[in-house]
């Protein structure tokens, strides 16, 4: 991800088009966030600080966060002083990640006063300053004290004390000549390298972006014959992206992985949003949904972990026995030659050699014995002993089988909780296993009724509405409860995936919409995020439910395959007309 300092200029530029705005409510939400909401001639908007040191960012924001039912007192604080104040200004120190918000406020005597909330974004160091008319700090978001080993102290009543100048070049400011200078004086091979030491206010996801640009390769090195081209080519790309920035973004398997203020090209497609902020708010709120629902289902998870482990442990144990069956026409043939050659053997004896008929030279072999046994049971044994096996080797067949669809199954449950993106999908799941005797049914909580999740519904460009299952569950009752025996089914060939149905009613589906669903269901089955992904495509009413089988394991013999790619995440947001 790349909030450096020429994002945040951009964000603060669409903060800067906001006709007067006015603070009329501040939040604190959480320890490390302040939300102002500004009312401006527009209507209303939310102005967002998040100064986690991990993710520091300011945004606009149509997030609504639950707020603590007593607020913290830096909010306290920030609603004294700023309430009812209006934005006059605002500042950024050159390529640094710091923004300054001067507001004009009403002071206790009622005097018009100026004062400042500063933002300092950079990383562990973030920290959120109210400033006096006078610049000292009334107070601030993370305290430092004089005892701490700090640069800068941050304490009511001192004076702030501005961040250390960027003393790295600025892009802005600098010519093809001069980046021949640059590239000619010793420093870094790497060309992202040496953009990311020389070149203040850049992320070093930008940096390989100019590389890739410039050289056509991310690990591009300067060499004496490429210096004039290559630099031409960087002046270009800073030229036209930091004079005209753009919101773009990454994303894999549903969740956005890298943003940037210049296309994103490095991990293959990228996709462009409308704003700065909603790009920065969309981002951070599905990641920050995706660790929030990680973190709630890590239990379940564990628990479905261990009894995958468990089954692989089983199988392997069984399949060794199972090996071992193989041998048993041996030990028939030892009873043959036991009972062939009675009269030779001693009760008492512990082996006995004897010719082997079943070897075509009639070699002489040993054979133990158990001095407790007689002669014919110790035949007798050799019999048992074949019979047992032969009987072990249905079993452990059948047992194998059935440890391997209970596998699958758990397999298939595993790709669910990768895809809930919410409680109530979570709850589903944990019903679903608490049915299955996996998880102990809640006890001593009273159980707050939700109404029923539907299956996601998705409507084609040819108008045939598409549905598709979250869970195993919900598909097996879209498959055979909710969908018509002239409906067309679609799932990933060969992995754990979601059914997905075309509601058609008999009629002829054209190409584009079976496509469509196709590239559907490749997109919500654990092939995600691949390429050319084979999916199966067939009537309903050619689908079984596996007899005594888990939720939502099928079989099917008529069908085809279509190889479809899925849809990137933005194409399944627009062809989504009526998710729910």
């Amino acid at each position: 991800m790349a909030f450096d300092a020429f994002y945040l200029s951009a964000v603060l530029g669409e903060i800067r088009d906001l006709s007067e705005p006015r603070v009329e409510k501040i939040h604190q939400p959480a320890r490390d966030t302040v939300i102002l909401q500004l009312r401006h001639r527009e209507g209303r908007c939310k102005l967002l600080f998040a100064m986690n040191p991990t993710a520091p960012r300011l945004h606009l924001t149509a997030a609504n966060p639950e707020n603590p039912p007593e607020p913290p007192m830096f909010c306290m604080l920030l609603r004294k002083h700023l309430s009812g104040g209006r934005l006059i200004e605002i500042s950024q120190p050159p390529m640094e990640r710091c923004a300054v918000f001067t507001f004009e406020c009403m002071d206790e005597m009622g005097d018009l006063v100026q004062r400042k909330l500063i933002a300092e974004l950079m990383g562990r160091t973030c920290n959120l300053y109210l400033l006096s008319p006078e610049g000292r700090i009334i107070d601030c978001l993370r305290r430092i004290g004089l005892d701490e080993s700090a640069k800068r102290q941050a304490l009511p009543g001192l004076y702030y004390q501005d961040p250390e100048p960027v003393t790295k070049k600025n892009p802005l400011e600098l010519t093809e000549e001069c980046y021949v200078n640059l590239f000619s004086e010793p420093g870094a091979d790497l060309l992202a390298d040496r953009l990311m030491d020389n070149l203040g206010g850049l992320s070093p996801l930008v940096c390989r972006e100019a590389a890739l640009y410039a050289a056509g390769d991310v690990d591009a090195r300067l060499e004496n014959g490429n210096i004039t081209e290559i630099s031409g080519k960087i002046a270009e790309f800073f030229k036209e992206n930091l004079e005209d920035p753009a919101p773009y973004y990454y994303s894999q398997n549903g969740t956005p992985k890298q943003f940037a203020f210049c296309p994103i090209r490095q991990y293959g497609d990228c996709a462009r949003a409308e704003t700065f902020s909603g790009l920065l708010d969309m981002f951070y709120t599905v990641r920050d949904r995706n660790d929030a629902m990680r973190q709630k289902s890590q239990s379940v998870r564990k628990t479905v972990q261990n009894a995958c482990t468990r089954l692989t442990r089983k199988i392997a144990i069984q399949e060794k026995e199972l090996t071992a069956t193989y041998d048993r026409e041996r030990l028939r043939q030892l009873g043959d030659i036991l009972t062939a050659n009675l009269h030779k053997i001693v009760k008492g004896q512990t082996v006995v050699q004897v010719e082997d008929f079943y070897d075509e030279d009639m070699k002489t072999i040993e054979v133990p014995l158990s001095p407790l046994l007689s002669p014919q049971q110790n035949a007798a044994k050799f019999y048992k002993d074949y019979t047992r096996m032969k009987n072990a080797e249905k079993e452990l067949t059948r047992q194998i089988e059935l440890a391997g669809s209970e596998l699958e199954y758990l397999k298939s449950v595993l790709d669910e909780l990768s895809r809930a993106d919410s409680d109530q999908a979570l709850e589903e799941i944990k019903q679903e296993l608490q049915a299955g005797g996996y998880l102990r049914a809640d006890t001593g909580k009273k159980r707050v009724k939700t109404g029923k999740l539907p299956p996601l519904r998705f409507e084609s460009t040819d108008g045939f509405p598409i549905f598709v299952g979250r869970n195993n569950r919900q598909n097996e009752e879209l498959t055979f409860k909710s969908a018509r025996k002239d409906d067309i089914w679609l799932h990933a060939s060969k992995v754990h995936g979601s059914h997905v149905i075309i509601a058609c009613a008999g009629q002829s589906v054209p190409d584009d919409t079976v496509t469509q669903a196709a590239q559907l269901a490749a997109h919500y089955a654990e092939t995600a995020g691949g390429q050319n992904i084979p999916v199966d495509v067939t009537p309903v009413r050619q689908v079984k439910k596996i007899p005594n089988g888990k939720p939502g394991m099928v079989i099917y013999h008529t069908y085809k395959t279509v190889i479809v790619n899925p849809y990137p995440d933005i194409v399944v947001d627009e062809l989504n007309a009526e998710k729910k």
